[in-house]
């Protein structure tokens, strides 16, 4: 919930300048929904994707204030998030309903960004891998390959965003490795290794380069540090340079 139309169609513009002709990296924005249609309509023929920030599970229905995958899908919107952790602890979203919205998104053919991640207590508890267990037990339920080919898998350690610290490489990379048994054995080594699995907490230019250097990291997602262009842009370089 930050920046303002002004903002952001400067921040889109400036994307869209800095990045053309970089093929070597693929990059995208998740503005507000007030947003959306203004930011698709600059980007509109560069590679960057827009991705939503989130839908309700029901593509349409007397839910006030809510917004429809079939609505974002149709003014440019190709991915959205689902499941990010400021949706499960603030607003209490379950895994269930998590699951829910899943399942909305790719029957439109929108692509889930799916956040899985644990709190500081889990972590601390040794619980680690019970909740990216079941949170992703639940999330993939009933999903099968042909669509999880469309998916990008997201872990967000809680006790990482916003707050500075971020798990050390190693930390992430051992997490991730564990994401990518879970789907290999649900859906075989092949499709595991097709998909992408991103890191978020805390990311920024110093450590990008270093996270991104990890065998299991695909891709980040990246919170307060793209904010402003100019951190961004330097997250961009740091990884997209030998």
């Amino acid at each position: 919930m930050n920046l303002t139309l002004k903002q952001g169609r400067e921040f889109a513009g400036l994307m869209k300048n800095s990045l053309r002709g970089r093929n070597e990296i693929e990059c995208g924005i998740c503005p507000p929904f007030v947003f959306l249609k203004e930011i698709c309509d600059i980007l509109e023929g560069s590679p960057i994707c827009v991705a939503a920030q989130n839908i309700h599970s029901e593509k349409n229905g007397a839910y006030t204030g809510e917004v429809s995958a079939l609505m974002v899908k149709e003014i440019g919107c190709t991915h959205v998030l689902i499941g990010h952790s400021e949706r499960r602890h603030i607003f209490r979203e379950t895994d269930a309903f998590i699951h829910a919205k899943i399942k909305t998104a790719l029957a439109v053919n929108l692509k889930p960004i799916f956040c899985i991640g644990e709190t500081l207590d889990e972590r601390e508890a040794g619980r680690t891998k019970e909740v990216i267990q079941n949170q992703l037990k639940e999330g993939l339920r009933d999903i099968r390959a042909d669509q999880l080919k469309e998916l990008v898998i997201a872990y967000e350690p809680v006790w990482a965003i916003g707050t500075g610290k971020t798990a050390l490489p190693e930390q992430a990379n051992e997490v991730h490795s564990f994401i990518r048994n879970i789907v290999t054995a649900g859906y075989g080594e092949n499709l595991a290794r097709s998909i992408s699995l991103q890191y978020g907490g805390s990311v920024k230019a110093e450590n990008a380069k270093e996270l991104m250097a990890q065998p299991e990291i695909d891709g980040l997602l990246v919170g307060g540090a793209s904010i402003q262009w100019e951190s961004f842009f330097k997250i961009i370089e740091a990884v997209s340079k030998d």
